[in-house]
């Protein structure tokens, strides 16, 4: 199979980077394969060319709405047909897209995990030839990954309906319990795991400790030129600090889920053609952006886990170019990641006290519920029962994990329509009002594929382009819609709530394990292995991310704050530690100090240095003429 020529056809690249090659022979050999990559590390060429290598579709479950519309926009721009089925889609829409895998010569269906156990979508599925089933971020099928989903734990049930398809799995991040976690949750015939080396040898790791963390923020970017992203915990303080950057004269823009997707995308387009400098925003932002000159990622605020630090702070020099990951610690900050346990994991007496509030926001009967499907406003629902919101959020996951409801996250779904009648039969309409004919054509003129497929359409667009207001262009669309000329959904941001059991006494609500002490435990490690990165003074940053991932590194970076501070010696720590290292390697069988010092590669007056350190902290001793360690 010459994948080459496919990656030279779509993309202009002449040679695979890394590990794809080896990815991309594995599952078109048809293996089950396990790809760890980490961020930037070019995951989708693993299953785009070797789904458009083959007769058939690539079945794609990827959790990240923002990210699939992307990828589709991308592939589609590229002249290879593909398509995505994900929450919040009415079922007429969910149908048209199904039906065009089927009869339509599509290469890519993307899909959320949440759809993959619809009966709208198993029964089309037996109709459809997969050759493949790519699980993106993989590790939220694993009970130990950081953000584990459980509408992952379908994909094998999908599997069973597909006998012989091959499944790739692609992490950013796993731990090696996750590793062996997601193979066997996927039912892989065999273990098969390719791993890409997480060090990032242009990356310079740095705990900057300051109770100004405004102050410390404003003096790094001063200190370091290009482009930029600071992360930070909530979305009004995305908007504060971009402000205040603002007026320290340095270009700055913010991003969160909360903005509409026109506002995003302007944002978006604004930093990376450098109009500002600084991209302030939540971890919404980051998953597909391609800007490999980012220069510096700032965390104001601490993250979850390592494995949620080390993909955003891996946004950094993808070009190769030396970069920085910078975390402001302050004092406060223990108590703030300790403080987030008891939100994110609520007693379990408030998650059944919530879940009994959502059926009476509901009006849900008992016994009543199973499949109905509500747009949810957490900020009235909190007014009304008198909740904080980030505590119901957390209570509505772990019930979604118990299995008594499924609670997605905020959607973003752009206004869609399509033409339900066909082009012959539109163009005998006689049409009175020359405002409307007009704003038919211009959407016909902007928009492909109307009469088989709905279209994201953006109505301010249209305002200009016809000369109506934005309301008008509404009004109008509705109007059609009723006249059954086309139908249009008008675009909404909510978060749903569906029922996948009947109403239960909230006393009988039953949460295992596995669902919450298990999950609670897992997650209390994880804000211990960030403080005790944060707090390691001596100890190499880069070497203990990766040895957090199972990843066997020696030496150290050279570049973080640990390695650079200065030790006793005279050495810079790092610089230190790599020559100890190598002494007490040699010293294994006792040696003269003149052929230790010849044995040692690099400058000899460092090495003496080290030496002398070790031999007056009588780590090393000495004794007719041999250097030997001591016990």
């Amino acid at each position: 199979m010459d994948y080459k020529s496919i990656l030279k056809q779509y993309w202009g690249y002449d040679s695979f980077r890394g590990i794809q090659e080896d990815i991309i022979n594995s599952i078109g050999s048809g293996r089950d394969t396990l790809g760890l990559m980490p961020t930037g590390g070019g995951k989708s060429i693993t299953f785009q060319v070797p789904a458009l290598a083959q007769p058939g579709l690539c079945l794609v479950v990827t959790p990240l709405i923002a990210l699939m519309k992307d990828q589709v926009r991308n592939l589609r721009d590229r002249g290879i047909k593909s398509i995505a089925v994900y929450s919040g889609m009415t079922r007429e829409e969910i149908v048209v897209a199904l039906e065009n895998c089927i009869f339509g010569d599509y290469k890519f269906l993307y899909i959320s995990p949440e759809r993959l156990d619809t009966e709208i979508f198993q029964t089309k599925l037996k109709s459809m030839k997969v050759s493949m089933i790519t699980v993106d971020e993989s590790h939220c099928i694993s009970q130990w990954g950081y953000d584990f989903r459980p509408a992952y734990l379908k994909i094998s049930e999908i599997r069973k309906l597909l006998p012989g398809v091959p499944v790739l799995a692609l992490t950013a991040t796993a731990t090696p319990e996750v590793v062996k976690d997601i193979q066997k949750r996927l039912d892989f015939r065999e273990e098969n795991v390719f791993r890409m080396s997480f060090e990032r040898k242009n990356l310079a790791y740095i705990v900057r400790r300051t109770e100004n963390k405004a102050e410390e923020l404003l003096h790094i970017l001063t200190s370091v030129q290009g482009s930029a992203i600071v992360y930070t915990r909530n979305r009004k303080k995305t908007k504060e600090v971009s402000q205040y950057l603002n007026e320290q004269g340095i270009t700055a823009t913010f991003y969160h889920a909360g903005l509409n997707n026109d506002t995003k995308d302007q944002r978006q387009k604004g930093w990376i053609n450098g109009e500002f400098r600084v991209m302030v925003a939540t971890n919404a932002f980051g998953m597909g952006i391609d800007k490999p000159d980012v220069r510096l990622v700032v965390h104001i605020d601490f993250p979850d886990s390592p494995e949620a630090y080390f993909q955003e702070a891996g946004r950094a020099g993808r070009d190769g170019q030396k970069s920085y990951a910078v975390l402001l610690y302050a004092r406060s900050d223990k108590t703030l990641l300790n403080k987030r346990i008891a939100d994110t994991f609520p007693e379990k007496e408030y998650i059944r006290q919530v879940y009994e509030h959502i059926n009476y926001y509901y009006q849900m009967a008992m016994g009543d519920g199973l499949g109905c499907t509500y747009a949810f406003n957490i900020d009235e629902f909190c007014q009304n029962f008198k909740h904080f919101p980030i505590r119901v959020d957390s209570a509505l996951k772990i019930l979604t994990r118990a299995g008594y409801l499924e609670y997605t996250d905020e959607q973003d779904n752009a206004s869609r329509l399509m033409f339900t009648l066909r082009r012959d039969e539109l163009y005998r309409i006689q049409e009175n009002n020359p405002d409307t004919e007009n704003l038919i054509r211009i959407i016909l003129r902007s928009y492909t594929g109307l009469f088989s497929d709905y279209a994201y359409i953006n109505e301010e667009t249209l305002a200009l382009r016809s000369g109506l207001s934005r309301q008008q262009v509404y009004e109008t669309l509705v109007l059609l819609t009723k006249r059954h000329i086309l139908h249009y959904i008008p675009g909404k941001k909510t978060p749903y709530i569906i029922y996948t059991r009947e109403r239960q006494e909230s006393e009988r609500i039953v949460l295992n394990r596995d669902v919450y002490e298990d999950r609670k435990a897992s997650y209390e490690q994880r804000i211990k292995a960030m403080l005790e990165y944060a707090d390691a003074e001596n100890k190499c940053r880069s070497r203990i991310l990766l040895q957090y991932f199972g990843e066997k590194n020696e030496h150290n970076c050279g570049l973080c704050d640990a390695c650079l501070a200065k030790h006793s010696s005279g050495l810079k720590h790092g610089e230190f530690e790599d020559i100890r290292n190598q002494i007490m390697d040699i010293l294994q069988s006792p040696c003269s100090s003149h052929d230790l010092l010849e044995a040692l590669p690099g400058d000899k007056e460092k090495n003496t240095k080290a030496l002398s350190y070790l031999l007056a902290e009588e780590v090393i001793g000495q004794e007719h003429g041999k250097l030997y360690i001591c016990k």
